[in-house]
């Protein structure tokens, strides 16, 4: 099995067991789950309810406020305010099962819309089927200034005995006890409801884990697919960063070869030029004629020149120091004058834009020089070319070096693609990349302009050589 093959297998069992265990685990808690939530729902219910009946009586006592609040002396006149107060929270209903009922602190109904059978009626023995009294319980939630009981009661709607929830205020000038209450079958009705809901929401919930399982396989799937492509990119990636290092090692390189040529190797053949020309000059001043030593010491004078000037020629090709001394403009100069002395053909170069602006960064000095080296180089050994010209304009925020040449042309798309192409024309581009700039190039039969540019606004000039 190979390493992709483990590396899918040690995704794969692990999302699988994991999801296994998610759904074990979700099947378990759904009871712990709906119970809980039962619990919670019917307790917000509950107070909700309780803070709805709490509203209904604060309303029925301010219906009734103004003639609870009339102080009269006369006993006459008090028993007609109750009985008006009576006459009005009997109109007052809110449903066929809402209602407000009045009791004294004894235990005897004064008012129930209802049930009118019990109007007068002592029922503070009265029990429900358990056994418990009611209105006992309700008196005594009244006499602690008011309070929610919850007891079993006829239901108006059905006829059936129902458990209810009520809520009870007293009126202590009065004696009297003034409630009202929700019968809580209702509220059960609402909780299996929101029980269903819970039910059907944990089966989507199912449904919704299975479809990420599956939708969690295609992506690990996919991630699979996709890894010889990541892995290819990641391996361009780091053939890129290499090739800037073997550019850079190069250009090292390159500079001190120059330097040891043109400080160590250059300096010593001067040396020996000076002594055999003074060699050969005490020669010609002595007495005695020696023909074949002149001619060998001149020949020697002849050839030493010749490879002092190919030592030179090297040295500048390597790394010209017209490029650190004095800056690109110059170098391009010197290269277009060198190159129009061997070809024999017209090779102009051209600066424009700010001449006195502050030196060009080494990096950029050193891609221009080189992609200008090697564009003058393809023009005399390819192009046919009789006439070129090179441009340099730099601005405050780029620098640009152009190439223009009448030679035989050539396809563009096809110097690009792939190993078909030429290197050179790749070396000049990836250089580019490196200080974010950018190569264009149009060529027919006798017309080619090559553009390279390099951004100075980018931190390009912050790049290393």
């Amino acid at each position: 099995m190979n390493l992709k093959a483990k590396m899918f297998l040690l995704a794969i069992v692990p999302f699988l067991a994991a999801i296994a265990g998610i759904e074990f685990g979700v099947r378990e808690q759904a009871r712990v789950l709906a119970d809980t939530q039962h619990a919670t729902t019917q307790a917000a219910y509950l107070s909700s309810k309780q803070i709805e009946l709490k509203h209904y009586v604060e309303l029925a006592t301010s219906a009734i406020a103004p003639l609870y609040d009339t102080d009269h002396n006369n006993a006459r006149d008090d028993a007609m305010l109750r009985l008006r107060a009576l006459d009005v929270l009997k109109k007052m209903d809110f449903g066929p099962d809402g209602y407000f009922f009045v009791y004294d602190m004894h235990g005897r109904s004064l008012m129930h819309p209802r049930q009118s059978d019990l109007v007068g009626q002592d029922l503070w023995t009265m029990r429900d089927p358990q056994g418990a009294l009611p209105i006992q319980q309700l008196v005594a939630a009244a006499a602690r200034g008011g309070g929610y009981v919850r007891y079993v009661w006829n239901r108006p709607s059905t006829g059936r005995l129902e458990p209810k929830l009520g809520y009870v205020v007293p009126l202590e000038r009065w004696g009297w006890m003034i409630g009202t209450g929700i019968y809580l079958d209702d509220v059960n009705t609402t909780l299996a409801q929101i029980d269903q809901r819970a039910s059907a929401n944990i089966d989507h919930t199912m449904m919704w884990i299975g479809a990420i399982a599956l939708a969690g396989l295609g992506v690990i799937a996919a991630c699979a697919l996709v890894l010889n492509v990541s892995e290819y990119r990641s391996a361009d990636a780091k053939l890129k960063r290499l090739a800037q290092q073997v550019v850079e090692s190069q250009e090292t390189e390159r500079a001190r070869l120059s330097r040891e040529l043109h400080d160590g190797i250059s300096q010593m053949m001067v040396s020996v030029k000076l002594l055999l020309e003074s060699a050969m000059a005490h020669l010609e001043r002595s007495d005695v004629r020696i023909p074949a030593a002149q001619a060998a010491l001149s020949t020697s004078l002849t050839r030493l020149g010749d490879t002092l000037r190919e030592v030179r020629r090297i040295s500048h090709a390597l790394r010209p120091a017209m490029l650190d001394d004095l800056g690109l403009a110059a170098a391009l100069e010197q290269l277009t004058r060198e190159l129009s002395d061997q070809a024999g053909m017209g090779i102009g170069f051209s600066q424009t834009g700010q001449t006195s602006a502050t030196p060009l960064p080494d990096a950029v000095n050193i891609v221009l020089f080189r992609i200008a080296q090697e564009a003058l180089t393809n023009v005399v050994r390819h192009s046919r070319a009789t006439r070129a010209t090179l441009s340099l304009d730099i601005s405050a925020d780029a620098v640009t070096l152009s190439m223009f040449d009448n030679g035989c042309g050539f396809d563009v798309a096809y110097a690009f693609a792939g190993s078909r192409g030429g290197v050179g024309l790749r070396n000049m581009r990836e250089r580019l990349e490196r200080l974010a700039g950018t190569l264009s190039l149009a060529s027919q039969a006798g017309h080619t302009i090559l553009t390279a540019r390099v951004p100075l606004a980018n931190g390009a000039q912050r790049l290393p050589v």
